[in-house]
């Protein structure tokens, strides 16, 4: 065993950790967006849509926390790939652009990271974690979009979340070894879609929802 947690404590082994947890939570958003976005369909579809989740029991527990520890990898590799990456380059400078991506999309990571991880905080309290008693899930999400400030928030935080995640798709297959000439640009141009899809998908709902409210 002693070779795996070595493997681990290696740079491209932290960047494998990193590719491995980022595209499992790029599949989570895809999924969780397209139960979001059943709020289209009325409150009442959005109810039945939580209400069979939550019949799966021990299953959406399981699921909550191994996003839980693939969370605290994600964020506490990525924090270290980052001290070391300072560390091993204390003076700034500019990179060229390469064949993944732009020097802004990949120097800005850490920074939107750590705002998604706020952004998270903040979405869960107001959610997972609000009061239910007497309220739907529909009620609570029709209640908290009720308020013109927090969706400009919402929506400014899909904006980071979208570009994120569209960086990190195509970084993520890189990683993983997935760089070869015939398909990586195929998969940056799938990297850009979801990145759109999951920015304009959840941001468009409080947006919606204000607007009916």
């Amino acid at each position: 065993m002693n070779w795996f947690f070595g493997t681990f404590r290696t740079s491209i082994g932290k960047k494998l950790v990193m590719a491995g947890t980022g595209l499992v939570f790029c599949l989570f958003l895809f999924t969780h967006l397209i139960g979001n976005l059943m709020v289209y369909g009325g409150g009442e579809r959005l109810v039945e849509y939580s209400e069979h989740l939550h019949r799966l029991g021990i299953l959406i527990s399981v699921a909550e926390w191994g996003l839980v520890i693939f969370g605290l990898l994600h964020i506490g590799i990525g924090l270290v790939l980052f001290i070391e990456n300072r560390r091993a380059r204390p003076v700034g400078y500019v990179m060229k652009r390469g064949a993944g991506g732009s020097t802004w999309s990949s120097s800005t990571m850490p920074y939107s990271g750590l705002y998604i991880l706020v952004f998270v905080i903040i979405h869960l309290i107001n959610f997972h974690f609000a009061d239910r008693s007497g309220r739907t899930i529909y009620d609570i999400v029709a209640g908290t979009f009720s308020h013109p400030g927090y969706v400009i928030y919402y929506v400014i935080s899909m904006v980071v979340v979208g570009l994120h995640v569209r960086h990190g798709l195509w970084s993520g297959f890189q990683t993983l070894g997935l760089n070869h000439p015939k398909y990586m640009p195929f998969i940056r141009k799938v990297s850009v879609v979801f990145g759109v899809v999951i920015g304009v998908g959840f941001g468009s709902i409080p947006v919606y929802l204000l607007s009916i409210g």
